[in-house]
């Protein structure tokens, strides 16, 4: 379970202070599909920036699974991000020259994973996004949905209990953004694990099983996809 408590983040100081996040509070619970919905600058990548720990808020509090990672130093934060939590951005952020192998292996590496149980959880992480026959293959040589792709597999290669998808399929023609979307709402389901979606998309947020609306720093509302449609 995720626990945001009247969390706040202002950047800059006096007249030039501008409050992005403003006593935020909700829970997700546990293996919940999550839409974080609102238009840009709302500060719904501020949020999901606080909430995962990448970020720090100057107020509140977050408790996942019963720690306040708000409390924790920041070497303590960067271990509990790299066990418990994965990121899939907009922009892929691969490493376009080294192989699709090496890109997934990096969350490993952070997460200080045995040498000896790196490959199973690679080849395992490839297969889920049906990307096997890439392995040796440089990431500059995908095409975007494979890039995507690519993106998803090094987030989930540690299983994490936590995905955070910021913009996923913001890059992506209409065709490939659905199968990505369905790869991710396939793999939260069989998984458990709890998706977090932030996108200014109403129809992929309908999709979640939660809808939270951000608007000027404000959680506007917190719904159920199915009050959207009345």
């Amino acid at each position: 379970m995720i626990e945001v408590k009247a969390i706040t983040k202002t950047y800059g100081k006096s007249k030039n202070a501008f409050k992005a996040l403003d006593n935020v509070s909700f829970t997700i619970p546990t293996g919940t599909s999550v839409g974080i919905l609102g238009r840009s600058g709302s500060g719904k990548s501020t949020l999901m920036h606080a909430v995962s720990g990448l970020d720090k808020p100057e107020s509140g509090e977050v408790i996942i699974d019963g720690q306040n990672i708000l409390e924790l130093n920041q070497k303590a934060v960067d271990q509990f991000r790299a066990r418990t939590i994965g990121f899939i951005f907009q922009s892929f952020f691969v490493q376009p020259n080294e192989t699709v192998e090496y890109n997934v292996s990096l969350p490993l590496e952070i997460a200080e994973v045995p040498t000896a149980r790196r490959t199973q959880k690679i080849d395992a992480a490839l297969e889920a996004v049906d990307l096997s026959d890439k392995k040796n293959s440089k990431a500059r040589n995908l095409s975007g949905g494979q890039k995507q792709r690519l993106a998803i597999a090094r987030a989930i290669v540690n299983e994490p209990s936590i995905i955070f998808a910021d913009e996923p399929t913001g890059n992506l023609d209409s065709t490939t953004g659905q199968k990505i979307e369905d790869l991710l709402f396939d793999y939260n389901r069989r998984k458990g694990v709890t998706l977090i979606i932030v996108t200014h998309d109403e129809e992929l947020a309908r999709r979640c099983d939660m809808i939270i609306n951000v608007k000027d720093g404000k959680i506007e509302s917190v719904k159920e996809p199915a009050e959207l449609k009345v």
